[in-house]
């Protein structure tokens, strides 16, 4: 993905893609296809050098410019001939040979002689599952499409040095444990061992030294090394906990042993609220809902028969505001507070020295009309994402603009350019919060604690720089308040393509990537992309759900992390460490597998002291949402929240391996109890007849068992090659017709596919925001962001719960983000407007949670919260007629209780309300 790449827009349904340059790029930076002086006639790429600094030459006859990867395409799945001179491929030196090729006297390559491609591929690895199955669907129709095609990878090493999934670092290679397997290249075994074939090569693997040694049936070199330093490592922490701790020959492991025992530590805790402080909570809820329980049991008993109407609405009211009640009371019952170990984390993914094993994070910023969202608050909230404490190649930042707006994109790139002096000086001084129009506003005195003269000279200065920064963004606003008659242009003179809103095509611009995303002292800057989707006249763009899906689809082309990060335009980073925060829930090795998002709560700037208008909203977000931690898990509230990607894809969470059935103990052994002999017993029974069957089988036919066996695998190749094509099928009606798109859904962990170059990912990208790519598909349905309310955070957050995941409710000491909280009272009454509709449109839906999700993963008082959340606008009905029967019973001069003749009925008028 290069940051020169410049404006890719373009429209996947008109078969357009323009390119448009900055000023200077074209000049500034030299073109990579000159580089080697030829480029790749199919796929654009430069065609490379041989291992002895030649130029790669694929066709002796004609020399046609072709890359390595095209040329080992076509020879493997191609027509292998020169798409020229037509003069079929001749394998050179390091090229896999293929069916048909003839024997070459001058290429003397006998590591790869025998070295077929049909046999290298792993049909356990998921990273090439999906290219393998993107290698089918890369030419769909499109013209130009031909730069896509992957290529076949090598995908078995000749002699494997990996150990578990792991490079084991103390054993030599000539130490490993070579252990013969009978199992072909990639194929599957049709006979047993003791009929092995010895035609088929013998392929290496590693031995795990961790496993037992009778499992390979052969011993490691170094297994005696490693068993000896072992117990020299427990006898030095048994001495060491018998001294205090102390490192007895002072050899300086001493220190490295207590920590490998804390990076095997969980990563977080939950810490119940004591007893004394809910028991007594819940012991009042128990006495008002029996006292709850006379009140109706008098009120439902003794009629007005006077006032029979009002009385009945009257109990109506009563009933539902009961109801109301106990739906947002049991919710509360388990309140729970987490904390988390970041120490923990870096000993276990982060250490330093050591390649970074931390997740890759993509982090969403939506924004639509940069006149009522201030480019400036924008960029203050990409400054903080750019600047997080976190590894530059892990983070990607991508900002949709679905207002098309030239102005967010003249303020993007500004803001890319200032991020060049903003992150290092954040970094080397460790400042918090990194978002600088809140970190200059905050009024600490920096000459306290004896701070360095260079942080006051360097802070002086960027504060200098930020103020010019600052004066380049307003100018951009104040011209961005005419529009010309002729609409927009950029700075070649080349028409903004977005000057229609309602009308352009989808356009995505790298700033900061892989390539020209240095800051001013050399170090890489975290990828930042702007995109903003097509719009066309007729479609359903589904306003901000839709825009996040787009990102969503865009990110997987691109980066692809398993994880994803939210965030309104206005909410900015205060705690450079909240994405370590989440991992610490994510990653748990225990927790993470079902944990789909971690929601942080929402703090706000600018709230006077009294909060007139609400906005910090403590019950909800310091009581209410405790209490869903101790259930499910908390609500997604829109911004600030940390998801699984896998989660959005419509996956079910993993289930838990339930532990064996155990017999009961109630009787002696030989006693035979209904409740234990009888399942023992069917069990049994079944399994002899199994045994029988297969035994019979086996007698009854002449032909050798491994026969039977490979007939079999023969049959079940077919059934399988059968149902592959119809998962893949189902995958293109679920995520839709882009095959890359689709191929990162399987990669579980991220990453994305080694066999596109950057520029036909771009394309790609284009054509997954395109605004006919949703159609018949089951984007806003069941994957993504789920449509059909104003409020899809709520609704999405419940789709997840239906699958079984749960979520998590993570308070860190340093909020991990704050935002922009309404300042006057109609922007307020607005948003409450909107919540309160978006919880009708869900009531009224498919999805209300009433009768939606049964059978599924959601817990029932995970339930009730839901439904407190959908119903609790509906209050207002039975609210108004509760308050205007005191002034019709005043009106009318009939009265809603009945006349007092007993004097135990005044109890319940001397009751609180």
């Amino acid at each position: 993905m290069e940051a020169s790449a410049g404006l890719v827009a373009g429209s996947h349904n008109r078969n357009e893609l323009v390119v448009i340059r900055r000023e200077g790029e074209a000049a500034g930076r030299k073109p990579l296809e000159n580089l080697s002086g030829q480029t790749c006639q199919i796929c654009g790429d430069d065609v490379g050098l041989t291992a002895e600094g030649e130029l790669f030459v694929a066709c002796n006859e004609c020399a046609f410019p072709i890359c390595r990867t095209c040329y080992e395409y076509e020879r493997s799945e191609g027509n292998q001939v020169c798409p020229q001179c037509k003069t079929r491929f001749k394998r050179l030196k390091g090229c896999a040979r293929v069916e048909g090729d003839e024997e070459e006297d001058g290429v003397d390559d006998l590591e790869n002689e025998f070295n077929f491609v049909g046999r290298r591929r792993d049909t356990q690895d998921m990273q090439y599952i999906a290219e393998g199955m993107l290698q089918g669907h890369m030419t769909y129709g499109r013209a130009g499409d031909a730069d896509m095609l992957p290529q076949v990878v090598n995908t078995m090493p000749t002699v494997p040095l990996l150990t578990n999934g792991q490079m084991v670092d103390d054993i030599p290679p000539e130490h490993h444990a070579l252990v013969p397997s009978f199992l072909g290249g990639g194929g599957k075994r049709i006979h047993p061992l003791p009929f092995s074939d010895p035609a088929l090569p013998v392929q290496p693997r590693s031995m795990d030294p961790s496993k037992d040694l009778a499992a390979y049936g052969y011993g490691s070199v170094a297994w005696k090394e490693r068993m000896e330093n072992w117990k020299q490592k427990q006898e030095k922490l048994q001495v060491m906990n018998e001294n205090g701790g102390k490192d007895w020959d002072n050899d300086g492991d001493g220190p490295d042993l207590p920590l490998m025992d804390e990076a095997r530590q969980p990563l977080s805790r939950k810490l119940p609220v004591p007893s004394s402080q809910i028991n007594p909570y819940r012991m009042i809820i128990i006495i008002r809902l029996v006292v709850l329980g006379f009140f109706f049991h008098y009120r439902v008993m003794h009629p007005v028969n006077d006032a029979y109407a009002l009385w009945l609405v009257s109990v109506i009211c009563e009933i539902w505001f009961a109801i109301s009640w106990i739906l947002d009371q049991f919710p509360k019952w388990l309140p729970v507070d987490r904390e988390t170990y970041l120490d923990r984390l870096s000993l276990r993914y982060d250490k330093e020295g050591q390649p970074s094993q931390l997740s890759s994070v993509d982090i969403f910023v939506s924004t639509v009309d940069p006149l009522k969202e201030p480019p400036l608050v924008t960029a203050n909230t990409v400054l903080s994402i750019l600047a997080v404490d976190y590894p530059v190649d892990k983070v990607s930042c991508y900002v949709s603009d679905d207002g098309a707006a030239m102005l967010t994109f003249e303020a993007l790139s500004e803001t890319s350019e200032f991020a060049r002096k903003w992150v290092p000086f954040c970094k080397k001084f460790n400042i918090e919060p990194r978002a600088p129009e809140f970190y200059f506003a905050q009024k600490i005195d920096y000459l306290q604690d004896k701070v360095l003269t260079s942080f006051i000279k360097e802070r002086r200065a960027m504060k200098r720089e930020y103020e010019e920064f600052k004066v380049r963004i307003n100018a951009l606003v104040a011209k961005a308040q005419k529009v010309p008659e002729e609409g927009w242009t950029m700075q070649d003179g080349t028409p903004w393509p977005g000057n229609n809103v309602r009308d352009h095509p989808g356009m995505i611009q790298v700033f900061l990537g892989q390539s020209g995303g240095h800051d001013t002292e050399g170090n890489e800057l975290p990828r930042l992309v702007y995109a903003s989707r097509e719009k066309r006249p007729g479609f359903n763009h589904h306003k901000k759900a839709g825009a996040m899906n787009a990102l969503v689809r865009v990110s997987a082309v691109l980066t692809n992390a398993p994880y994803l990060l939210n965030l309104d335009c206005d909410h900015y980073f205060n705690n450079s460490k909240a994405l370590k925060e989440a991992m610490c829930f994510m990653m748990d090795p225990l927790l993470g597998k079902k944990v789909c998002y971690v929601q942080f709560p929402q703090r706000f700037d600018g709230i006077d002291r009294h909060d007139r208008y609400a906005n910090r909203n403590i019950v909800f977000f310091d009581i209410n949402m405790k209490g869903l931690d101790g259930i499910q898990g908390p609500i997604y509230v829109g911004t600030g929240c940390v998801f699984r990607r896998q989660a959005f894809y419509g996956n079910d969470a993993p289930k838990t391996k339930k532990p064996p059935t155990r017999t009961c103990n109630c009787w002696p052994n030989w006693c035979c109890c209904g409740c234990c002999f009888s399942g023992r017993k069917k069990k049994k029974t079944t399994k002899s007849k199994s045994e029988k069957k297969q035994k019979f089988r086996r007698l009854d036919s002449g032909a050798p068992v491994f026969a039977l066996e490979g007939i079999e695998e023969g049959i079940e190749g077919i059934e399988s090659e059968k149902s592959t094509m119809l998962s893949e099928k189902k995958l293109e009606k679920k995520f839709g017709q882009s095959p890359v798109f689709v191929a990162s859904t399987l990669l579980e962990d991220g990453g994305t596919l080694k066999i596109a170059s950057p520029a036909s990912l771009l394309k790609e990208a284009i054509h997954v925001i395109s605004c006919g790519y949703e159609d018949k598909t089951d984007w806003g349905k069941e994957v993504g962001w789920i449509y059909g309310s104003v409020t899809e955070d709520i609704l999405t957050g419940f789709k997840m719960h239906c699958h079984g995941w749960r979520s998590i409710y993570c308070i860190p000491d340093r909020p991990a983000f704050k935002g922009s909280a309404p300042i006057n009272l109609s922007d307020r009454l607005h948003q409450v407007l909107r919540w309160a509709l978006g919880s009708v449109e869900i009531f009224l839906s498919r999805h209300c949670p009433l009768w939606y999700g049964y059978g599924g993963g959601l817990k029932w008082l995970e339930r009730l919260s839901y439904i407190n959340a959908t119903v609790y606008p509906w209050t207002s009905i039975p609210l108004v007629a509760y308050c205007t029967l005191p002034a019709v019973c005043l009106l009318t001069g009939k009265f809603i209780t009945p006349e007092v003749w007993e004097s135990r009925q005044l109890i319940f008028f001397r009751m609180p309300p």
